[in-house]
């Protein structure tokens, strides 16, 4: 990857889970109709764009949000794009963990049967080295703490570091360089 190239981050559109904050990570729960039309609003700003790569985690919010921008024809499913597991917190929400452990985060407590920070960081140093192979811009289809972790691992703080990142539904976010530094170049900008 070169200076000048840039790493586009694209949350899928709203789920009913996503709506109502409960932790989706293997669910394979599909886009709302508001998240399609969310999904849609991406295509005019991307037609606009030329990416060398286009990867999408492999559950279908991610793939129907690809499809629905108008990227499918050129996306390949990348595991390491697969949102946080959550073990046995997939499906409740923080507040309903808190109840027994006041102090949880997912940040710095991770998910009992699941993911902490480390081993997230260890997946997203992964999927980096895999675009910085890339000649050229690439877009990444994938989910809200995947995508905050990816940005904090590219800018040196691990996974961890997406715990100061807010990231809405079907936005777009663009990772890139500040002369040699990795540094983020848009963030959490919707489309519409």
């Amino acid at each position: 990857m070169t200076s000048n190239q840039s790493i586009w981050l694209l949350r899928h559109g709203a789920t009913e889970w996503s709506q109502n904050g409960r932790h989706t990570g293997s669910s394979d729960i599909p886009l709302l109709p508001e998240g399609e039309e969310e999904a849609k609003a991406l295509e005019p700003l991307l037609a606009a764009e030329r990416f060398a790569q286009v990867w999408t985690s492999p559950l279908q919010r991610a793939r129907r949000t690809c499809e629905l921008a108008g990227l499918a024809g050129q996306a390949e499913v990348l595991e390491g794009l697969k949102e946080w597991d959550y073990g046995t917190y997939e499906g409740i929400t923080t507040a309903e963990i808190r109840q027994t452990l006041p102090e949880w985060s997912l940040w710095s407590h991770g998910c009992p049967q699941g993911e902490d920070a480390a081993a997230v960081t260890r997946r997203c140093k992964a999927v980096i080295d895999q675009v910085m192979a890339v000649d050229g811009d690439v877009a990444l289809f994938a989910h809200g703490h995947i995508l905050r972790s990816l940005a904090g691992t590219w800018i040196g703080l691990g996974a961890v570091g997406g715990k100061h990142l807010i990231l809405g539904t079907a936005t777009t976010s663009v990772l890139g360089f500040e002369r040699e530094n990795r540094a983020l170049k848009r963030w959490n900008a919707p489309c519409r």
